[in-house]
């Protein structure tokens, strides 16, 4: 008994100089490449307004990723501070819409450089609160840094059947790569009813042939009022405050600010539609 309280007080103290694990989210689309760049904008504001401290990192190499969009993607990458040719601080741009982007860039140069990366990767999300990832799973079936495999991933889906079918084939490419793990569910340009009926399908066909269980994060309807504080180079949630699109993404915010999705190996999904 004394070895495995002596155990179990190790163990604790461990977690406890630890420090709490940063919140890292990967962010994968099967919608057309300019919708993911406007909700994750949308979202970095709105987390940001609400006292988060939030940081994109943009790691696509093939979509048109948030650096790109935000006029920043010219910039230095975690790439070249893997290979010590910068400072971690001289490529974190803080942006208008309220939190900072980073490029990261893919590490080509073998093994060594992979594992660089990955501990700086490591080294900038524990100078965070929260880590959005604008993401890939790469065609060879990998995520630039393995820490990715392991914490919170998102996809996001639209209502039309060529993107729910898009979308169901990426988790299940993840699942025969992660192992049997939860992945999040976010719908967009749907009302909330619209979003649930897609949820509720996905859910069950993943729960049912691939033994996967998703977990809603919500949705976030169709509104012209996104399009125009994108041309105006603003997030909807500070140029038009009382639009659709605004609410739901305040209220997207606050829950996923909140609360982690499930734990990997739990089982039983949340939906937090009507929430």
């Amino acid at each position: 008994m004394a070895n495995h309280f002596d155990f179990d007080q190790a163990e604790g103290l461990r977690r406890m100089l630890a420090g709490p694990k940063p919140r890292i989210v990967t962010f994968l689309s099967a919608t057309p490449e300019d919708d993911k760049g406007a909700m994750l904008v949308n979202l970095g504001a709105s987390l940001a307004r609400a006292g988060n401290d939030v940081l994109i990192v943009d790691a696509c190499d093939r979509e048109y990723g948030v650096a790109q969009r935000l006029g920043v993607a010219d910039r230095a990458s975690l790439l070249q501070v893997a290979r010590q040719q910068c400072a971690l601080n001289q490529i974190i741009h803080q942006v208008p819409q309220g939190f900072g982007v980073v490029s990261m860039a893919r590490a080509r140069g073998g093994p060594d450089e992979a594992r660089r990366l990955a501990k700086t990767f490591d080294v900038l999300v524990k100078q965070t609160g929260i880590v959005i990832v604008d993401g890939e799973f790469g065609d060879d079936d990998t995520f630039p840094v393995p820490i990715m495999d392991s914490a919170e991933i998102v996809v996001q889906v639209s209502t039309s059947a060529a993107s729910i079918t898009a979308a169901y084939a990426l988790i299940k490419r993840l699942s025969q790569q992660l192992g049997r793990r939860p992945f999040g569910i976010l719908v967009t340009g749907a009302s909330e009813a619209e979003a649930k009926v897609v949820y509720d399908n996905m859910s069950s066909a993943a729960s049912r042939y691939l033994a996967v269980q998703l977990t809603s994060m919500g949705s976030v309807p169709a509104d012209e009022y996104l399009h125009r504080a994108a041309r105006l180079g603003r997030a909807v949630v500070d140029a038009f405050p009382l639009a659709g699109a605004s609410v739901a993404f305040r209220q997207l915010a606050g829950r996923f600010a909140l609360t982690a999705m499930p734990q990997l190996g739990r089982t039983g999904g949340t939906s937090h539609f009507g929430s």
